[in-house]
């Protein structure tokens, strides 16, 4: 399997060592992924882990250069029918997700089957709140509109989230539902990116195992 790291900052930088621990052979590494060859991407998975505007602006190149795509980026949710137009037509698979961590992943199905039995009771208010790190650029983040998601689907109402800033934390979300009697909390925190590499280099490597197509992490990482 080749991988390429379309965008090397601390996240690129960190799958670039998880690729290395598991002894995966890193392709190349960009800022511009026009910039590889369409022979060699051809054959290539893309790791990518830029900005909401690189992703707004690369994804028609990706979907038509690469093998497959893997999407860590966040903040372009709003175009998301667009984006998975894009890799449909182009017969390139995509895997997506607000977070690729296993913990989260594992956090969110928590979160479904709790507001799932709380919605027949009723009684309880659902709301969010997620720390990050002062670089990160959206704001609620992607994990936690995410998560958000899964609460509303299943209580039939608007999650309230509110969004830090502070330091250098990697990512802290916490859901909690408030009764009268009693508070429910889940909460998820991430010690470093590590897990975040770890669990796109994964998807990497389902991309090798599935139809084409495109998927949530989460749909791929239950299933099998």
């Amino acid at each position: 399997m080749k991988i390429v790291i379309s965008g090397y900052g601390k996240m690129g930088k960190m799958v670039e060592k998880v690729l290395a621990e598991q002894h995966i052979a890193c392709a190349g590494t960009t800022e511009d992924v026009a910039a590889f060859s369409d022979e060699m991407a051809r054959e290539a998975v893309c790791i990518d882990f830029t900005t909401p505007a690189a992703f707004r602006a690369n994804y028609p190149v990706l979907a038509k250069k690469f093998k497959a795509v893997v999407v860590g980026t966040t903040g372009w949710y709003d175009i998301k029918d667009d984006v998975f137009s894009v890799f449909r037509k182009a017969h390139t698979t995509l895997i997506w997700a607000s977070n690729f961590s296993v913990g989260v992943t594992v956090t969110s199905a928590a979160v479904d089957l709790i507001s799932g039995l709380l919605a027949k009771s009723g009684g309880y208010s659902p709301y969010l709140v997620e720390k990050h790190h002062i670089h990160k650029l959206d704001a609620p983040s992607g994990t936690a509109k995410t998560l958000a998601e899964v609460v509303e689907k299943n209580m039939r109402g608007e999650v309230p989230i509110s969004s830090v800033r502070v330091g250098e934390i990697p990512g802290i979300h916490t859901i909690a539902f408030e009764g009268l009697n009693d508070r429910i909390t889940v909460e998820h925190e991430a010690f470093s990116r590590q897990g975040f590499a770890q669990g796109a280099v994964l998807a990497a490597t389902m991309t090798e195992k599935v139809a084409t197509g495109v998927y949530e992490f989460k749909e791929l990482f239950f299933s099998n």
